[in-house]
């Protein structure tokens, strides 16, 4: 199977994880300049792994509407589609996704002053949108 690539996108950071290749664990890679380092890491991984799905972090208020960013985040998977036409380029909602993150920072003992490093939180953020994604996917038993 291949991997599906996760972006928390920001327009200053963009938190980056991966699932293995049997699509079960999310890992958390790494936080990125979101414009000087984001499409060369992309371009770079892109050739090293087989990606099947590129997710993408979908902001929305409570009541469903756009947010100011929705605009930025629809252009960024839009040149996605077009530099990849192979891959499955996917908005999800991330509702949540931060507060989850920091708590669970919180949970995982990692001290207050590491707590403020808000790139580890967009990692973790693109960790737990891809995870919840692949939960969405798998088959209820």
């Amino acid at each position: 199977m291949s991997r599906i690539l996760s972006f928390d996108y920001g327009e200053k950071r963009t938190g980056v994880a991966a699932s293995d290749p049997l699509q079960m664990i999310a890992n958390g890679i790494t936080t990125l300049d979101t414009k000087k380092d984001l499409f060369p890491w992309i371009k770079a991984y892109m050739a090293e792994e087989d990606v099947e799905t590129i997710l993408i972090g979908f902001p929305t208020n409570l009541r469903n509407e756009r947010m100011d960013i929705t605009p930025v985040i629809e252009k960024f998977a839009s040149k996605l589609k077009n530099l990849y036409p192979q891959v499955d380029v996917t908005l999800y909602d991330e509702r949540y996704t931060s507060k989850m993150a920091f708590q669970t920072m919180i949970d995982s003992g990692i001290s207050k002053k590491a707590r403020r490093n808000k790139g580890l939180i967009d990692q973790i953020s693109a960790t737990i949108l891809l995870q919840n994604y692949m939960e969405s996917k798998r088959p209820l038993l």
